[in-house]
C-alpha cells in the first residue's frame, strides 16, 4: 500500500556532499515541516535546492524511486546551478535512532562549547562591532579555528584565495618576494579579504611570526556573510581604503584626499614626504593637544600654526608627536601664495630633533 504524501510533510535532510554549490557545505540540514521548509539560520534559501527537495518529498510519498540500496537510504541530487548537491533523507517526522539522537546531542554540545569559547573574544573585535549578539553567533558558527605554528606559510602569493583569516593571537607578517617584511599584523587584524573579494590570486605571502591562533571564515561563507549583513561590506571597504594608503605612503607618494594615523606614519617621514614630493598644499593634523595646519608651496613650509604657535615653533612642537590624525588637500590660498619659505626644510627637522635629545639629557 502506498503512503499518501501527508505521511512525507515533515522530514529533515541532510547534505552528504557538495562539488562547488554557492550556498551550502557537506553536513547542513533542511526541515520540512507542514510543507513549509526552513533552511540554515546563518544561510540564504535557494530556489533550485527547495524544488529539488520538494521532488524528494514527491517521490518519497509516492515510493516511486525510494529505495534502500545496501541498506542505506538512496540519495538525491542537486543540481539546478553550475555546483552539485547530494542530500539524503536524516529522519522522518517522529522518528530518529538511539544514534542518530546521540549525534545531534553530540553536535548540539560541539556547538555550545564552539559559542562559549570564541563569542567573547570575537565580540571585542573591531570587524564584529556593529554585529548584533544572535548575528555574531551565526557567524561563530561558521568560523574554523586552528593555531599555526611560528615561522609558517599562512597563505602563499599567486596561490587562490580561500579563506579570510582573523589573528585571535600571535602575530603574521607579509613579506615580499625579496623576503624583506612588507607589514606586521597582530590581534584583532584580518587578511586574506582582498583576494576573496578581487578574485585574484594572493598578492602576498604571509607567515607566523610567533604561534598564532586564528579563525578562518570560507571563501563560501565569506560571500555569504557580506551578503546577510551589508554593515561588514563597508567595514572591509574602509580597511581596503586605509590599506591602500598605508601602502601609497610607505611606496613614497601622497595624494589630496589621504588621510591616516601618524602611528602608521611619523610625523618626521610624513613632512618629508611631501617635501621631497614637492607638493603644494594644506596638511591638518588632528593631536592630542589641539589641531595644527601645515601649509606647503613646491615642498617648502610657508606657514604653520599650532595653537598659539607660529611657523618654525609649530614645526619644532610637531616632531614630538607621536599620535593623532593627518590629511592632505592640494592646493592653498591665494593669501599665502607669495610667501617665502619659513626655514631651511632639513634645518628645520634637525634644529626640532635635536631639542628632543637635549631634553632628554635634561
Amino acid at each position: 500500500m502506498k503512503k499518501s504524501l501527508n505521511t512525507f510533510r515533515d522530514a529533515i535532510f541532510i547534505i552528504t556532499e557538495e562539488r562547488s554549490c554557492p550556498i551550502y557545505n557537506t553536513g547542513e540540514e533542511f526541515k520540512v515541516e507542514n510543507f513549509s521548509l526552513t533552511v540554515p539560520a546563518y544561510k540564504s534559501g535557494c530556489l533550485y535546492l527547495a524544488q529539488a527537495i520538494a521532488n524528494a518529498m514527491n517521490v518519497m510519498g509516492s515510493h516511486s524511486g525510494f529505495v534502500k540500496i545496501g541498506g542505506q537510504k538512496s540519495r538525491f541530487d542537486c543540481g539546478g546551478c553550475d555546483g552539485l548537491v547530494h542530500f539524503e533523507l536524516k529522519k522522518e517526522r517522529d522518528f530518529a535512532t538511539l544514534q542518530m539522537k546521540l549525534l545531534n546531542e553530540t553536535e548540539e554540545r560541539r556547538r555550545r562549547q564552539h559559542l562559549e569559547k570564541f563569542f567573547t573574544l570575537l565580540r571585542n573585535l573591531d570587524i564584529f562591532e556593529s554585529l548584533e549578539d544572535d548575528a555574531l553567533s551565526d557567524l561563530t558558527l561558521l568560523l574554523e579555528f586552528a593555531t599555526i605554528p611560528v615561522d609558517k606559510v599562512v597563505i602563499k602569493k599567486g596561490d587562490p584565495g580561500s579563506n579570510m583569516y582573523i589573528v585571535l593571537t600571535g602575530q603574521v607578517a607579509v613579506m615580499a618576494d625579496d623576503g624583506t617584511r612588507i607589514a606586521e599584523m597582530g590581534d584583532g587584524e584580518i587578511f586574506g579579504e582582498m583576494s576573496l573579494l578581487s578574485g585574484e590570486p594572493v598578492i602576498s605571502s604571509i607567515y607566523t611570526l610567533a604561534d598564532t591562533q586564528v579563525a578562518k571564515l570560507s571563501v563560501k561563507n565569506f560571500k555569504h556573510v557580506l551578503k546577510k549583513y551589508p554593515i561588514l561590506q563597508l567595514f572591509l571597504f574602509k580597511l581596503l581604503v586605509i590599506r591602500a594608503q598605508t601602502m601609497t605612503l610607505r611606496s613614497g607618494n601622497i595624494t589630496s584626499g589621504m588621510s591616516g594615523e601618524l602611528a602608521e606614519i611619523s610625523i618626521v617621514d610624513l613632512l618629508q614626504l611631501i617635501n621631497s614630493s614637492q607638493k603644494t598644499g594644506r596638511l591638518d593634523l588632528a593631536l592630542e593637544q589641539g589641531k595644527a595646519m601645515v601649509f606647503f608651496k613646491e615642498g617648502e613650509i610657508i606657514h604653520a600654526r599650532l595653537l598659539d604657535l607660529r611657523n618654525q615653533d609649530v614645526v619644532y612642537a610637531l616632531v614630538k608627536v607621536k599620535s593623532g590624525h593627518f590629511s592632505y588637500i592640494k592646493g592653498i590660498p591665494k593669501e599665502l601664495d607669495k610667501l617665502p619659505p619659513i626655514g631651511g626644510f632639513m634645518g628645520m627637522l634637525m634644529e626640532g630633533l635635536q631639542r628632543i635629545d637635549e631634553n632628554k639629557g635634561q
